[in-house]
């Protein structure tokens, strides 16, 4: 190796194509299929969303906010079940997210999430929680029935 540089725009986007080709060759054809949901007041402004995608079997949520005037009123979890809702009608059998301490880690635990990995001191004293669900019940199997 002779130059480690900072990437260009080109570089970058050519850096990401030959990784996807690497995963495709794995793993077969990868579609991401992305969910974006905006939720609205009675006049019509934005008060909160959700920003996630679908792949490879899984809800990746990358974004879920509410606007603080609407927080503890049903919104987020009627987001989430929307967008959860969406997920399966596209193939996802799971979820995945992560947030911070000092974010809504209790919120999803309610919609029933459960912790899977923590970094701590990220940042200083703090931890980011990364969190998953079973969107559908295992299938039942001859080994398992009651």
């Amino acid at each position: 190796m002779s130059a480690i540089t900072d990437a260009t725009a080109a570089e970058t986007q050519r850096i990401c194509l030959g990784l996807q080709a690497f995963n495709r060759a794995a793993a077969g054809g990868i579609d991401c299929i992305a969910i974006q949901l905006a939720a609205k007041d009675d006049n019509g402004e934005l008060i909160g969303g959700i920003v996630a995608e679908v792949l490879l079997g899984w809800l990746e949520i990358h974004v879920l906010w509410l606007h603080e005037r609407v927080r503890g009123q049903g919104h987020g979890a009627a987001l989430l079940h929307a967008c959860e809702q969406r997920a399966l009608a596209l193939g996802a059998l799971h979820a995945r997210l992560d947030t911070f301490d000092w974010q809504a880690e209790a919120f999803y635990r309610r919609q029933g999430y459960e912790r899977f990995a923590v970094l701590e001191d990220y940042p200083d004293a703090h931890e980011r929680i990364f969190m998953r669900k079973r969107l559908k019940p295992w299938p039942r199997t001859a080994d398992h029935a009651s």
